[in-house]
């Protein structure tokens, strides 16, 4: 067993571990923070499969920018953790069930004899002068432009869902409509009333002397 083996079992066994912390901590902080844990094995396995430009992108947009930004809005919002782990025993069976589905799968995937792994070599060391994003940029755009463009669509429909469920009308919200904003004009709003800077303090004398002798 070499040290390139080594390292594997040791960047899996922190990514599993990690995983299921992610799922089973009890503070969303925590839960994220084991994420960016997560994220970070998987950029070292990436390195193992000589991938630098995948581990390094990895690490600056998930890590970087989308887990701080996670992890911002987890610590401003009042989560209460007890009402949302009210039902994790109860959905259990169901998520494990989708988890060993799952699981299958990926068996089934890793030993069918075309894309499976027994027909599977070491790759053969790269060239100083090799670019990943070169080779990765070609195999998107020749092999894999399909399944590239299918995922592009799959997260297109998914950004116009978010923004359609974010911008529709509810009962118990205030919508402001932009075109009435810029029709206002300030008569519409503020009404300028006169008074008198002074009061005349003979008057306000007898006013006072009328009012005692009364």
């Amino acid at each position: 067993m070499d040290i390139t083996t080594v390292i594997f079992y040791i960047l899996s066994a922190v990514l599993l571990f990690a995983a299921v912390r992610v799922v089973t901590a009890k503070n969303p902080v925590h839960a994220v923070l084991y994420l960016v844990l997560a994220f970070f094995t998987s950029a070292g396995h990436w390195l193992l499969l000589q991938s630098e430009f995948l581990a390094i992108t990895l690490v600056l947009v998930y890590v970087g920018a989308v887990m701080v930004l996670f992890l911002f809005v987890v610590m401003m919002l009042d989560i209460n953790v007890e009402k949302l782990r009210e039902g994790f025993w109860r959905n259990l069976p169901v998520a494990a069930t989708v988890a060993l589905i799952m699981a299958f799968e990926m068996v089934l995937i890793l030993t069918n004899q075309h894309t499976g792994l027994g027909e599977f070599k070491a790759a053969a060391p790269l060239a100083a002068d090799a670019s990943n994003v070169k080779v990765l940029g070609r195999l998107l755009y020749t092999t894999y432009l399909l399944p590239f463009e299918l995922a592009a669509v799959v997260l297109l429909l998914a950004m116009v869902a978010a923004i359609g469920l974010t911008m529709r009308s509810r009962k118990d919200t205030k919508v402001v409509d932009p075109a009435d904003q810029v029709k206002i004009r300030r008569n519409d709003r503020v009404r300028i009333v006169k008074m008198q800077a002074e009061k005349n303090v003979e008057a306000a004398d007898a006013a006072e002397s009328g009012e005692q002798q009364a």
